[in-house]
């Protein structure tokens, strides 16, 4: 196991991710911006190093500096946690060219998953279910795609082979709009993404969004953990995650995440990943594979009893899982809430000094946060100060406690979103469960 490592990250990630390093007896590493010297995680790390000024661009995704500071505090590893660098295969090259180990996958890895063609046809190729489309990138002949298009069927969507996150994409409604679609993508592709390399699929119209967690080791252990449901979202955010999905039996449970252990031992995946698809008359259509830790995996948790973050550590330092599938019961049931610090009517960010915190607690209640009372938000970074976690026996109990611990959070001197939250846990689809990825944004009439 690992002596030391940096925690390339901030906010509430890197807090858990150094819980997990103190349990295992490992030292930690904080790296920092000038605008997060008094970030909890730096306060209680064993060192820090300052990496830069506010600006992610400076800092945190300022490559020679975290090298650098795995260097001078002679650190064995460094975790990314989640966005910045986590799915960036150049850096984990560098860190692995560097002499350390990269706690994620190998960058092949995420190359082949972060290049959706490439991932759609890894995919097939370990009988993943894909959603009907080119099935790989669409060439320049108007004829060809055209006859693509009239295949799929319309309504289809042009995607970014190199895109994520919500950009990159296009909904055709027409052929007569199809080409135009086509150049516009290509065009906006190649100067976000610096790969105009586009693909088309069936657009689907009222799915949900479901993914699948997986872990593997580098001895050809892979296991997956069950599905979340994330549909909840806004402009294609995740606002509210749950684990088991509703209405998703043990059998097709078993069924696609066999499958999608059975592409990590295909492509040699290592590390956490997760699986995500569109669900929509029963049937499971892959859209990508995220190549780190989620922020929703302490759902996960609760319903597996396996902690994510420490599995990570083990398998990065060359350790074979320490369960196997069998290993895995999916008991009772979580849901997750995200804490922004933004008006909860119309999502502007609302950074600044928070004068009182008071977190909430009770049976089957865990906060992930960073904040404290006296602490201030800053501008620069994602408005997300915590997750809201409740556990219950089965979804209604675990619905509950979210209300009850909503209710007892304490928030004060900027805004957030627990009203939205709250709004979100009182409504009636949302209560029975299974609302489709474009129902928050009707709810809100946007």
């Amino acid at each position: 196991m690992f002596e030391k490592i940096v925690i390339a990250n901030r906010g509430e990630i890197a807090l858990r991710i150094q819980r997990a390093c103190r349990e295992l007896g490992i030292k930690t590493v904080a790296v920092h911006s000038d605008a997060d010297k008094n970030l909890k995680h730096v306060l209680l790390a064993d060192e820090s190093v300052c990496i830069g000024p506010a600006s992610s661009m400076e800092s945190y995704l300022n490559v020679p500096a975290l090298i650098s500071a795995a260097e001078v505090t002679d650190a064995q590893a460094i975790h990314p946690g989640y966005g910045f660098l986590s799915e960036n295969a150049d850096f984990a090259e560098r860190v692995e060219e560097s002499g350390f180990v990269f706690i994620g996958p190998r960058p092949d890895s995420i190359r082949t998953m972060g290049d959706k063609v490439q991932a759609i046809k890894a995919m097939l190729k370990a009988e993943v279910p894909t959603v009907p489309g080119s099935d790989g990138a669409l060439g320049d002949d108007p004829d060809v795609n055209i006859r693509i298009g009239q295949k799929i069927g319309y309504p289809v969507i042009i995607k970014a082979s190199g895109g994520g996150g919500g950009r990159g994409m296009r909904v055709v409604r027409s052929e007569a709009s199809l080409l135009n679609a086509i150049s516009l993508t290509k065009t906006e592709a190649g100067a976000t993404f610096g790969n105009d390399e586009v693909y088309m699929e069936k657009y689907l119209e009222t799915p949900r969004h479901i993914e699948i967690q997986v872990i593997a080791d580098e001895h050809g252990n892979a296991v997956h953990l069950g599905e979340r449901d994330c549909s909840m979202q806004r402009r294609h955010q995740k606002v509210v995650e749950e684990a088991p999905a509703p209405g998703i039996s043990e059998e097709i449970r078993n069924k696609i995440g066999s499958r999608c252990a059975e592409a990590c031992r295909q492509i040699g995946y290592r590390g956490a990943g997760t699986f995500e698809f569109l669900y929509e008359n029963g049937e499971f259509y892959f859209i990508e594979m995220n190549t780190r830790l989620q922020v929703e995996h302490p759902v996960t948790e609760f319903i597996t009893g396996v902690d994510l973050v420490r599995e990570q550590l083990r398998v990065a330092a060359g350790l074979p899982l320490s369960f196997s599938q069998s290993d895995i019961k999916i008991r009772g049931h979580a849901i997750e809430c995200r804490i922004n610090a933004e008006d909860p009517k119309n999502f502007m960010p609302s950074p600044g000094k928070i004068d009182t915190y008071h977190a909430p607690g009770g049976p089957g209640v865990r906060v992930d946060s960073h904040i404290y009372s006296g602490y201030t938000v800053p501008p620069y970074y994602d408005s997300m100060i915590g997750k809201l976690i409740t556990y219950g026996n089965d979804r209604s109990i675990a619905i509950a406690r979210m209300n009850t611990a909503l209710s007892e959070m304490v928030v004060q001197g900027i805004k957030t979103n627990i009203p939205l939250q709250q709004d979100i846990l009182s409504d009636t689809a949302f209560k029975a469960g299974g609302t489709n990825i474009h129902y928050l944004e009707k709810k809100l009439g946007l």
